[in-house]
């Protein structure tokens, strides 16, 4: 990360940027059955035997 050369000052009506949060890990739901393809992975919707993209 690179800084500003100390003559770039912001401008007065800029407030100063909140603190980034930290990531946190999300709690995994369950897994799908392995029986069937993930739709959210291949990108499609199997109904009545058909691939809907949606």
């Amino acid at each position: 990360m690179s800084t500003r050369p100390a003559h770039v000052k912001p401008p007065a009506y800029l407030s100063k940027s909140p603190p980034v949060p930290q990531p946190q890990a999300t709690p995994r739901g369950p897994e799908p059955d392995p029986e069937r393809l993930d739709p959210v992975r291949y990108g499609d919707w199997e109904k009545n035997g058909i691939a809907v993209d949606f």
